[in-house]
């Protein structure tokens, strides 16, 4: 088959492409005509803090622009605004377009962290739903039928539990799929959950007697516990405003039996170099921690370079190795007595009080080596603050 070594890099970390053939076909007319290929990809602005699992389907889509082809993220200052409701179990609250429009600023600035900014093309929804008449969005809802949206999982199981689902809701997947028709994507993006509403753009695209879209799925990375899917409220991600070293400190502490899975969704290593890493481990020809020492080098490298990811190793191995506290920790000067979540917060070593409530509940914050239980706990003097296992503020006193 044609294309058999861009296939290869497009089917690695994804669970299903609809259709395989139809794809090779767009590659081949996009190789024939000299056109690129449009990508892609929606973002609902809810919140700005993005973890490398959010970052699976993006890095497929660099893979794409490396290959010549274009990459459009849809800003869904609409969609956004009702919640997608896939997987949930009730009404998302709404969001004010200021909210919105501040996330998604936020949002590309961490995105860009992989995509090819040149090669990226970014589009808002207000765009074609701007002006759109009454008319012109019942004429959308036609296109359907409830028969169709209550196949869907989310929309089924909350209805048959007696759930609140809001028409609004409905009306997610048809303002998703349109955003096919109106930026003629060739392929889109997603997560499994996703299905239903990247196949609902097919649809839309073949009801307008457009091309359809492909259908490439990804499945949800799970959290460095490797228990949950990655999140921030359960405290098992790695974002991608996390330091280096915070980076390379979680992705060593994932359970080995996801090495592998990291490397497939995380990483921009190649595929038959990820078989021969597979192969040593099952045949026990390598020390997992080998692995993962690889592992976590590569996932830093992907956002802050290889010589970085060199110093962050250092830096682990000096913590973890010798027991001991790195030379360079920040520093925070009181110059009277302040609350141990103002300094934590006030240093930027935990990213909120919430955070910092959250980690000192769950036995995670020592000062000079002693764990505090106390969210009202009060520093007096000098002392080394330690959060986790990888962050340090040293405390210091005005003369």
């Amino acid at each position: 088959m044609k294309f058999d070594k861009e296939m290869k890099l497009i089917k690695k970390g994804v669970e299903e492409i609809i259709s395989e053939k139809e794809l090779v076909a767009k590659l081949k007319k996009s190789k024939e005509t000299g056109k690129p290929l449009r990508i892609k990809y929606g973002i609902d602005p809810t919140g700005y803090d993005v973890h490398i699992g959010h970052l699976v389907p993006i890095r497929k889509m660099r893979e794409f622009q490396d290959m010549g082809h274009i990459g459009v993220i849809i800003i869904g200052d609409f969609t956004a605004q009702i919640g997608d409701p896939s997987g949930k179990d009730e009404t998302r609250p709404h969001l004010t377009a200021e909210q919105v429009k501040n996330n998604a600023e936020k949002y590309m600035e961490q995105l860009y962290a992989v995509l090819d900014k040149d090669k990226t093309e970014v589009r808002w929804q207000t765009e074609w739903f701007g002006d759109m008449k009454m008319s012109d969005v019942l004429k959308l809802m036609g296109k359907f039928t409830l028969a169709q949206f209550m196949a869907h999982d989310t929309f089924r199981k909350r209805y048959e539990n007696g759930q609140s689902l809001g028409m609004h809701e409905l009306m997610y997947p048809i303002l998703q799929s349109y955003d096919s028709v109106a930026i003629e994507a060739d392929v889109e993006l997603g997560a499994t959950e996703q299905k239903f509403n990247i196949l609902a753009g097919r649809d839309m695209q073949k009801y307008f007697g457009k091309p359809q879209q492909i259908a490439i799925l990804s499945p949800i990375l799970m959290g460095t516990d490797g228990n949950e899917k990655m999140s921030k409220s359960l405290n098992n991600y790695i974002a991608v405003f996390d330091s280096p070293k915070e980076k390379y400190g979680k992705t060593m502490s994932i359970p080995d039996e996801l090495i592998i899975n990291y490397f497939n969704y995380a990483t921009k290593v190649a595929p038959e170099e990820i078989e021969k890493i597979e192969k040593q481990l099952k045949n026990d020809e390598i020390n997992p921690k080998i692995i993962k020492q690889r592992l976590a080098r590569e996932i830093v490298a992907l956002y802050h370079g290889y010589e970085i990811a060199e110093t962050a190793e250092e830096e682990f191995n000096l913590i973890f190795k010798k027991k001991d506290i790195p030379d360079d920790i920040p520093e925070f000067m009181i110059s009277a007595p302040m609350k141990v979540i103002d300094i934590l917060t006030k240093s930027k070593t935990c990213v909120s009080g919430g955070e910092g409530r959250r980690m000192i509940k769950q036995n995670a914050v020592s000062i000079d080596g002693k764990k505090i239980t106390d969210i009202f706990y009060e520093i007096t003097d000098e002392c080394v603050i330690k959060v986790g296992k990888r962050r340090f503020v040293k405390v210091t006193q005005s003369s």
